[in-house]
């Protein structure tokens, strides 16, 4: 009979993981309990029974002093909050493709937001993610659980909802479901939830149970894993679920020639070697397998060994390896100077001495020649893809160059290079990817595809994570009237955005500048710092109004500072009107030189004296801050004319014809026309039926007797 053992048989990283965390603990003195069992399979928790491992179903029954260690598929939210609280210690052993599914619903969840998990809903690791759900959740444990349930509640076909399945689902039954949540859901968000390591297994179960006459699955009954390994090869061909190597004495093996072995991921070592040992005895005991079987076990042996971690200890050197002696093994040992590492100037006989114990990697076994050919270059390396799959720390790393036409960047983190798409390296939308070329970033892992040595990471979590920090304190603060220093991040049309650090607020282009602007870029540009002060808090909405403007940069403080009324100064015409012209003081203001201020000799239009553009001498004469008018003369620093002169001055009936006053909308405004004691003489005012609109002229009581302008 032909014997082919799984490569992907035995325990997974993060039992592995979990295991040795707790056969360390148990080891080393401490008391120590498990919240329920560390893992499915009854074998392994009674070998931690044996030790003094204690299990409890509620963390309640933690005893005194006791380190709990919580199991791999995962707890419910609350129970680190317990512990923290009531300052009990534990060890997160929870598998990190578990952690990684609590992360996905954190995230993606709100009290709008539905989440539908595909798995078991009695198992540990569907109980600790569901507890994570903000809006609600439902399960369901097949395609046709799913349809039912999408009938059942309709709404859930328009509601927001995400889906993820328990890290041991059906690959063949969560494509199905996938194909229904696509086609049903209008708004679904999709996570494949699925451990690798458990997809390898599956794939690599259906392949064997497929070239096989049977199949033999070692592993916990309860085990959800290993029940998923039996119900992929059962369509196949016969397919026999054992927990120990005694219920093989129960199966018939007469007429199979070929037989298929897989375990699940809570299956250790030991147990898979004892069922392969004990199909050995069966061979010598003339059981239908044939002489060759022994052959074949070895092979078995061979293949299991291959790939698998040891640790070696260092005897001595030659000229082109490393000799190393393996506990356990019949071989001697040796690692290949090329297969030290990955740094080509490394020399392993001066990092190395003799005693010194390495972690390595079996590459292939020569039983005819008793050797063993190990790696220390792969086992660090897988050592990293491993910490990269089960860490989720915030890395650093330096961005070397961009993908594509942006399509993302590779940022080198040690050994490995990390892709970050465009979308996950971006912090705003607007922000150029050629600008992190070459800078140290941070970033976390959020997918690692092993097989294809493929990483992809988000520099956007890293960013939001921390944005979401600073902007909980600076609401925590915010108040109108509060000072900050911030760089502007964007500019519209209608105003700057600057980040305050962690939110961004909002500058108006009205309030850029005391004087009139186009554009906000006529005031500032991205990237520069700027001092504002919050004018208005929205903080359900989130939105802050930014004053930029200073007090003492108003135009009308400064004139109020430096141009007292009967200052002379210079200014220039900036435009001309029918009743006077309006001169630039300083920018933001303009004050207004009556007709009757331009000159001593009567004129028709202030166009006769002065044009746009010109610069000329003026005098204050009087200014109104509340209604922002300024009154100039030029007339007043003009040497007054001879008496002849004065005699000589036009009559009342020279004035300007009706057809040559300013209409109403030529008219200066309101707040910019001559106060009422600037107001021309009668003989210089045209009649009251040729007169500007009633807000640009002097009112009636202001104005003096005619009898008095002609005495004068």
């Amino acid at each position: 009979m032909k014997i082919t053992l799984a490569k992907t048989a035995g325990f997974c990283f993060g039992v592995d993981r979990a295991v040795k965390t707790l056969e360390r603990l148990s080891e080393s003195g401490e008391k120590v309990c498990t919240l329920g069992p560390i893992i499915h399979n009854p074998q392994v928790v009674e070998h931690f029974k044996d030790k003094g491992v204690n299990i409890i179903d509620s963390i309640s029954d933690c005893e005194e002093g006791a380190t709990v260690v919580l199991r791999t598929h995962g707890v419910e939210a609350e129970i680190s909050d317990y512990c923290e609280k009531n300052g009990i210690k534990y060890i997160d052993a929870v598998c990190p493709f578990v952690k990684k599914i609590h992360k996905i619903v954190l995230d993606n969840t709100d009290e709008n937001t539905r989440l539908l998990i595909a798995g078991d809903k009695n198992h540990p690791e569907v109980i600790g993610i569901r507890s994570r759900a903000k809006g609600g959740y439902f399960t369901f444990n097949s395609a046709e659980e799913l349809k039912n349930l999408l009938e059942k509640v309709p709404e859930l076909k328009n509601e927001s909802v995400i889906f993820v399945a328990q890290t041991t689902f059906s690959i063949k039954e969560w494509k199905k479901c996938v194909e229904i949540a696509n086609l049903l859901c209008t708004n679904a968000l999709i996570f494949d939830t699925i451990c690798n390591a458990t997809e390898e297994r599956q794939t690599e179960a259906l392949v064997l149970s497929k070239k096989n006459d049977a199949m033999i699955i070692i592993g916990g009954r309860t085990s959800s894993n290993t029940a998923k390994l039996k119900s992929v090869c059962e369509p196949n061909c016969p397919t026999y679920l054992i927990e120990t190597a005694d219920e093989l004495l129960d199966i018939d093996f007469s007429g199979i020639n070929s037989i298929g072995v897989t375990a699940g991921a809570s299956t250790p070592d030991s147990t898979i070697k004892e069922v392969i040992n004990t199909m050995s005895e069966f061979n010598q005991k003339g059981n239908p397998m044939n002489n060759e079987f022994q052959q074949m076990l070895d092979e078995s042996f061979d293949k299991m060994s291959t790939g698998k971690y040891v640790a070696g200890t260092v005897v001595g050197f030659t000229n082109t390896e490393i000799q190393v002696e393996i506990p356990g093994k019949k071989q001697a040992g040796f690692v290949p100077f090329e297969e030290y590492s990955d740094d080509p100037t490394a020399n392993p006989k001066n990092d190395l001495k003799i005693g010194d114990e390495i972690k390595l990697i079996i590459m292939s076994t020569n039983d005819a020649e008793g050797t063993m050919k190990l790696s220390k270059r792969l086992a660090d390396r897988n050592a990293v893809w491993e910490e990269l799959e089960a860490d989720d720390t915030i890395r650093e790393g330096k961005v070397t160059g961009i993908v594509g036409e942006n399509k993302g960047l590779f940022v080198q983190c040690g050994a490995i290079r990390v892709f970050v798409p465009a979308s996950l390296a971006k912090i705003h939308k607007n922000d150029n990817l050629e600008e992190l070329v070459g800078k140290t970033v941070e970033f976390k892992i959020i997918e690692v595809e092993k097989n294809r040595r493929r990483v992809v990471g988000s520099i956007r979590e890293v960013a939001n994570a921390k944005r979401r920090e600073l902007e909980d304190a600076f609401w925590a603060n915010a108040a109108e009237g509060n000072t900050y220093i911030g760089t502007v991040r964007s500019l519209t049309s209608y105003g700057a955005f600057v980040d305050l650090g962690g939110v961004d607020g909002m500058i108006h282009i009205s309030e850029l500048s005391w004087t009139r602007i186009k554009h906000p870029s006529e005031v500032v540009k991205v990237g520069d710092t700027v001092e504002v002060y919050i004018k208005a808090l929205d903080a359900e909405n989130k939105k802050i109004s930014l004053g930029y403007k200073k007090i003492e940069d108003n135009p009308w403080e400064i004139l109020k500072r430096d141009y007292p009324v009967g200052s002379e100064i210079e200014c220039k015409i900036v435009s001309l009107t029918s009743f006077g012209a309006f001169a630039q003081i300083i920018p933001g203001v303009d004050g207004l030189i009556h007709i009757s201020q331009i000159a001593y000799k009567h004129i028709g239009s202030p166009a006769e004296v002065l044009k746009v553009g010109e610069t000329v001498k003026a005098k204050i004469m009087d200014i109104d801050f509340d209604k922002k008018r300024v009154s100039l003369s030029v007339k007043a620093l003009l040497p007054p004319p001879e008496i002849e002169e004065i005699a000589e001055a036009a009559p009342a009936e020279e004035t300007a014809p009706a057809e040559e006053i300013a209409p109403a909308e030529e008219a200066a405004p309101a707040e910019e026309a001559a106060p009422a004691e600037e107001t021309a003489p009668a003989e210089e005012t045209a009649p009251a039926e040729e007169t500007a609109p009633a807000e640009e002229t002097a009112p009636a009581e202001e104005t003096a007797p005619t009898e008095e302008n002609s005495a004068e």
